[in-house]
């Protein structure tokens, strides 16, 4: 019997009301353990699903998320998520990535490339134990490029989080991290269209049709929308007083973009991202109490949401016992690639060893993206259920490990965070370890 829509939407706001209590009631206990914020969140997603209180009797993940109710929830969820990638697009310090350019891609390449070897290698050795998905044989070629596609990732918006979180977008370290993590994270998404051709037989007109339109969007975005949008600014501005009305105008150019850039096959944060990018950078300090400020108070209530949206689906319960040995290597290997190659490239870039330890370990968080590479991974038939349960738990501890070893900067006053240019980033890194 089909459900009252009425009825549907009442549950959906009573489920969002049990997220947002859930995750802050956690979210001061990891702070005490260091954790970001997005630990808490990813935590109440998996808690809340089969994993902890699915096993209480009585089916209570069902109950309390009908599956006919998690359609609503995943749209106010990308409703969150786009938001808070425009934002991060907006406030990112796009001048002193032009300049740290072969820096930025050095990185990138790095934290890509190690990891993706050593889990190619991990990859041959547990291919034995889970060729077999579901009564059919997977293809060695397929597990084995997933596996280190897998390990190569980055998570690109929980990376973001962690940043803004430590008040580290305006030091050297946090912006080479972030724009080393924004191409990184479109080169694994590449990568996965790759191994999805392989796993499928596809072909690779599909990965050629992206990076086509891909070439095409970026170029529309320069050449046409980012005049159109700075001649907005400019006339909104003019007075010295921005209408409220823009605040709407620019979440809907962040969510067409993340349409744009899903039609393509990107995921649909890289268009609210590369959106917020081509902002005029002028004109930010007069657009903060009317845009940025009711943006990120709304983008706060929604993210945890995001998080549950796809925590649900996170089943950590299938792990036997005779799986440690595997998880063990699966978050050694994964922690050693992105930590040496982070480290080293940041390094060889320029930047003192507590800066470059810092970059290593952030590009190391793989959180969120990593559990929908993953999910990814289920659907083509290359995972069974004991090879996606422990590297849900490796996507978490690699996050985890951010905590302890990322300086948490002071809060800077409002003025400061839009128009300040750190000249020595280095010393707020070295005068901040609590």
């Amino acid at each position: 019997m089909a459900q009252n829509p009425t009825q549907l939407l009442a549950e959906a706001m009573a489920d969002v009301s049990v997220v947002l209590l859930v995750s802050a009631a956690l979210t001061p206990l990891f702070r005490r353990l260091r954790q970001p914020q997005v630990i808490a969140e990813i935590i109440t997603g998996i808690a809340l699903g089969p994993s902890l209180l699915g096993l209480l009797p009585g089916n209570l993940p069902h109950r309390l998320f009908p599956p006919a109710v998690r359609p609503d929830l995943a749209a106010i969820a990308q409703v969150g998520i786009l938001l808070f990638m425009f934002l991060v697009g907006w406030q990112m310090n796009a001048a002193e990535i032009r300049r740290s350019k072969n820096a930025v891609l050095g990185l990138s390449l790095a934290s890509i490339t190690l990891p993706f070897v050593t889990g190619l290698l991990l990859a041959t050795w547990l291919f034995h134990d889970h060729a077999e998905v579901a009564g059919h044989r997977v293809g060695e070629s397929a597990f084995v490029l997933f596996v280190g596609t897998a390990m190569a990732i980055t998570a690109f918006p929980v990376l973001a989080r962690i940043i803004l979180e430590h008040r580290l977008q305006m030091t050297r370290a946090g912006v080479l991290a972030l724009g080393s993590a924004a191409i990184g994270d479109v080169l694994a998404w590449c990568m996965l269209a790759v191994v999805s051709a392989v796993a499928v037989s596809d072909g690779p007109g599909k990965l050629l049709g992206i990076v086509g339109y891909s070439a095409l969007y970026v170029v529309v975005l320069v050449v046409a929308v980012r005049p159109l949008v700075r001649l907005l600014v400019v006339r909104a501005t003019r007075n010295g007083d921005v209408s409220p009305l823009l605040l709407g105008v620019f979440a809907s150019g962040a969510f067409l973009a993340g349409y744009v850039t899903n039609q393509i096959g990107l995921d649909a944060i890289f268009g609210a991202f590369s959106f917020g990018l081509i902002m005029p950078r002028e004109a930010h300090r007069s657009l903060q109490l009317r845009v940025r400020i009711p943006m990120e108070h709304v983008t706060a209530l929604l993210l945890p949401v995001f998080f549950v949206s796809t925590g649900l689906a996170v089943d950590v319960t299938r792990l036997g016992g005779g799986g440690v040995l595997e998880l063990l290597a699966i978050c050694g290997v994964a922690s050693l690639g992105k930590l040496l190659g982070g480290t080293g490239a940041a390094r060889l870039s320029g930047l003192s060893w507590r800066e470059s330890r810092t970059v290593g370990f952030l590009m190391n968080t793989r959180g969120l993206t990593e559990l929908i590479v993953l999910n990814a991974g289920v659907t083509m038939g290359v995972l069974d259920g004991r090879m996606f349960t422990m590297m849900v738990i490796m996507a978490l501890v690699t996050t985890a490990m951010a905590g302890p070893f990322v300086p948490h900067l002071p809060y800077a006053r409002a003025d400061e965070a839009v128009t300040a240019e750190p000249t020595e980033p280095a010393e707020p890194l070295e005068r901040s370890e609590r």
